[in-house]
């Protein structure tokens, strides 16, 4: 190996864990609200939990936005539309599933109802899913660590019982 591929080796790893970082602290999303979900997602902007000290300020263009926060209920109606939405984000993209109805859909799973999706892991791929219905805002913050930490690398600690 010569001298000149191992400096542009670290070169290239250095760079590429400055962008990582910047990556992960300047999470710009756009949201697909419906529900009890987005209103705890804009409770989580408001002054009392400031999201944007994170690094994560909304965008109403998604072709601006980096990370997608579903939530609340998808129908298969709207499908083709949240579908446009991912494909119109540039890479690399990430997508933050809020609450049961987005995960599993909730009280409005398939069992009780035609029209909606069974989780929205099944039209887009789901990085990080927010437990709870409503996630309070400190469920939600800590959706935003973990995806942080997984753009950066690390992984976190698992509970052991």
């Amino acid at each position: 190996m010569s001298a000149s591929s191992a400096v542009s080796g670290i070169y290239l790893s250095t760079i590429g864990k400055l962008l990582d970082w910047s990556r992960a602290g300047s999470l710009w999303f756009t949201s697909t609200g419906s529900g009890c979900c987005a209103d705890e997602l804009l409770q989580t902007m408001g002054a009392r939990y400031d999201l944007e000290r994170f690094g994560a300020i909304p965008q109403p263009d998604p072709r601006q936005s980096d990370l997608l926060i579903i939530s609340g209920l998808v129908s298969y109606k709207a499908v083709p539309n949240l579908k446009k939405i991912y494909d119109s984000m540039l890479e690399p993209r990430y997508v933050l599933a809020l609450g049961s109805c987005a995960s599993c859909g909730g009280p409005f799973s398939p069992e009780f109802s035609y029209s909606a999706v069974p989780g929205v892991d099944r039209i887009i791929p789901v990085d990080i899913y927010v437990p709870g219905c409503p996630p309070r805002p400190e469920a939600i913050m800590n959706g935003i660590i973990a995806l942080q930490e997984k753009i950066l690398g690390n992984q976190r600690a698992e509970a052991k019982n």
